[in-house]
C-alpha cells in the first residue's frame, strides 16, 4: 500500500522532468517575453514542488511512523496548493499569451492549476482527518488518497501541457525559470 501511494506521490514528479526540457532557439520575440515573466515567477514554486515531493517520498516508507508521514504529507499538500495558486496567479499577471488561441490557453491552464491548488488543499483536509494512532486505519485512508494525488498531479500536468503547445513550447522550454536543476 505505501508503493502505491508512493507511486501516485511521485506523480508530481512527472510534472518536474517535463518542466526540465530543452532550451530552444531563438524564437518569436512576444512569446520569450511572456514565458520569461512566467517563468521568472515560476522558479520559486517550481522548487517548492519539487521539495514537498521529495519530502513525501521520503516519508512514504514502510520506517515512517504513521504521525511523521501525517505531519510531513499535510506541510507538502500545502505547500503544493499555494504553489500552484501562484503559478495560476503568475499565469494572469503574465497576460495573454501571444498565440493564436491565447486567451483561451490563458483561461484554461489557470483554471488547471486553481484545480489542482483546490485539489492538494483538499488532500491536507483530508490527511488531517485521518488518525494516526490507529495504524490500520490511517494506511487504508492513505490508499484512499492516492487516487486523489493521482488526479490533482494530472491537473497540474494538463494546466501545464496547456500553455506549452504549440508556439508556446520552445518560448517555455528556453526560459531557465521552468527548469528544474
Amino acid at each position: 500500500m505505501n508503493k502505491k501511494f508512493a507511486s501516485a506521490v511521485s506523480g508530481g514528479a512527472v510534472l518536474m522532468l517535463v518542466l526540465s526540457g530543452c532550451g530552444g532557439d531563438d524564437g518569436d520575440e512576444k512569446a520569450n517575453a511572456w514565458a520569461k515573466k512566467v517563468c521568472d515567477q515560476w522558479a520559486p514554486e517550481l522548487q517548492k514542488v519539487k521539495a514537498a515531493s521529495a519530502d513525501m517520498k521520503r516519508v512514504s516508507g514502510t520506517t515512517s511512523k504513521p504521525d511523521e508521514v501525517q505531519k510531513t504529507d499535510s506541510a507538502a499538500f500545502q505547500v503544493q496548493s499555494d504553489a500552484y495558486k501562484a503559478m495560476s496567479a503568475a499565469l494572469s499577471s503574465a497576460g495573454t499569451p501571444p498565440t493564436k488561441d491565447g486567451q483561451a490557453t490563458q483561461t484554461a491552464a489557470v483554471q488547471g492549476f486553481e484545480a489542482a491548488s483546490k485539489a492538494y488543499a483538499d488532500l491536507k483536509t483530508k490527511i488531517d482527518a485521518l488518525d494516526p494512532k490507529d495504524q490500520t486505519k490511517f494506511a487504508d485512508g492513505l490508499g484512499q488518497l492516492s487516487a486523489a494525488i493521482a488526479e490533482a498531479n494530472k491537473g497540474s500536468k494538463e494546466a501545464y501541457a496547456k500553455v506549452t503547445a504549440g508556439d508556446l513550447k520552445k518560448a517555455i522550454a528556453g526560459q531557465k525559470g521552468c527548469k528544474m536543476s
